[in-house]
């Protein structure tokens, strides 16, 4: 089970949106919030109605087709759950939430983690959104493997 772990296992995770709308000109928005707590700030943030919650216990679902990949939602997660995904010219990128420091600049080398902690890889920061813009949190886009969008959910400088 989720709680005993920290973290979720395959088969717990949300459906993923189409290889067609991850090769779109856009990202999109793929979120793991699997525990049901009074939590909405990504569901309300959401001008486009992408993000469906019947109540604030809910964890949140995402319809793909109407995210616009704005971004509005993974400014404002608490709880670091929510991860842009896109695939352009055959090379991954994933957007997430940075918390340490240093803060990252584009063109830093970064090692990737997976939601278990477990070194997977290593990517190059192609988008930096400086702390103080997002609530002193960063945001960072990593070019990746297109295979490891799904399993990259951590990033540490090299």
């Amino acid at each position: 089970m989720y709680l005993e772990r920290g973290y979720l296992e395959d088969d717990e995770l949300p459906p993923k949106p189409s290889d067609e709308r991850l090769r779109s000109k856009r990202p999109v928005a793929y979120i793991e919030c699997p525990q049901p707590i009074p939590c909405s700030p990504c569901y309300e943030s959401c001008r486009f109605d992408a993000i469906e919650m019947k109540n604030i216990n809910d964890p949140p679902k995402m319809d793909y087709e109407k995210c616009t990949g704005c971004m509005a939602c993974i400014r404002v997660c608490p709880g670091l759950a929510i991860f842009m995904l896109q695939i352009k010219d055959d090379k991954g990128y994933v957007t997430l939430q940075y918390e340490f420091l240093p803060w990252l600049e584009k063109g830093d080398e970064v090692r990737l983690f997976n939601r278990k902690g477990e070194e997977i890889g290593k990517g190059v920061v192609t988008w930096a959104l400086k702390p103080e813009r997002n609530d002193n949190t960063q945001l960072v886009t990593v070019e990746v493997e297109k295979d490891l969008i799904f399993e990259v959910r951590a990033v540490r400088k090299r």
